[in-house]
């Protein structure tokens, strides 16, 4: 998108590529040659730099140096999808790209949910692969409840744009049926205030314990929902022998 656009304004500055692979090394070279008196500017083919793209060895790397720097505002896809959702706009968390893997995945899923129990209440916005999009929303589903307030947005100032909104769960299944194309962002809507209870502990110690140790499990538990550590640690350990049990009789 960048050549292209520098091409239909018959622009012919040379650029060069900056990725994850090659940023760490690049950046030393490059500002050398801004001491030494080249102005350089920093592009993204999709959208704002650093936001969920390579730039911020970069940048940190210029403010180091003392060196002038600037940002002309452009495209942000995640603050675009969070206008149009209709969920809460403030606070909200941006956290990138969800972990390709599921149990990696409802592992992140997990944490935040913890986060959520101790108290956290934003809109919670990640960008999505499309071929991955009916996995997550189903792996969001079963950490965070098929009833949360949700929204996929797609394909965002471009011809086909389409945003659908709904209870995470209902857009779940409508995406393990229709696959979606496109560039997305998803948005979870804040949790309904709650109470701690048996069951919110039960669930999330089952959530925790098919990725974490039983130790590590009820010592976010207990973070997450202010019991006493002791006591869950003692309901983690009874849980996981009914999951090796029913696991083992699979």
């Amino acid at each position: 998108m960048t050549a292209r656009l520098l091409s239909d304004r018959s622009i012919g500055t040379r650029t060069e590529a900056l990725h994850e692979h090659n940023e760490r090394q690049r950046v030393p070279a490059l500002i050398e040659r801004m001491q030494n008196g080249t102005r350089m500017a920093l592009v993204s083919d999709a959208g704002m730099p650093l936001m969920s793209d390579p730039g911020f060895r970069l940048v940190r790397a210029v403010i180091d140096a003392g060196l002038p720097l600037t940002v002309i505002p452009g495209p942000n896809a995640a603050l675009t999808a969070l206008v149009l959702s209709g969920l809460p706009p403030h606070p909200f968390m941006f956290i990138g790209f969800p972990p390709p893997r599921s149990a990696a995945r409802k592992e992140a899923f997990a944490k935040l949910r913890a986060a959520e129990r101790a108290g956290l209440t934003a809109t919670l916005i990640w960008h999505e692969a499309p071929h991955r999009l009916a996995d997550t929303l189903a792996d969001m589903t079963e950490v965070f409840g098929e009833d949360r307030t949700c929204a996929v947005a797609r394909e965002l100032t471009k011809r086909f744009e389409e945003v659908k909104r709904g209870p995470v769960g209902t857009l779940a299944a409508f995406y393990a049926e229709k696959a979606p194309r496109g560039e997305i962002t998803l948005l979870l809507g804040p949790p309904e205030e709650e109470e701690g209870s048996v069951d919110d502990l039960d669930t999330t110690l089952r959530t925790l314990l098919s990725t974490h140790s039983v130790k590590d499990a009820a010592a976010l538990a207990a973070t997450a929902i202010g019991l006493p550590r002791r006591t869950v640690y003692a309901r983690a350990l009874e849980l996981a022998a009914e999951l090796k049990k029913d696991a083992e009789a699979e």
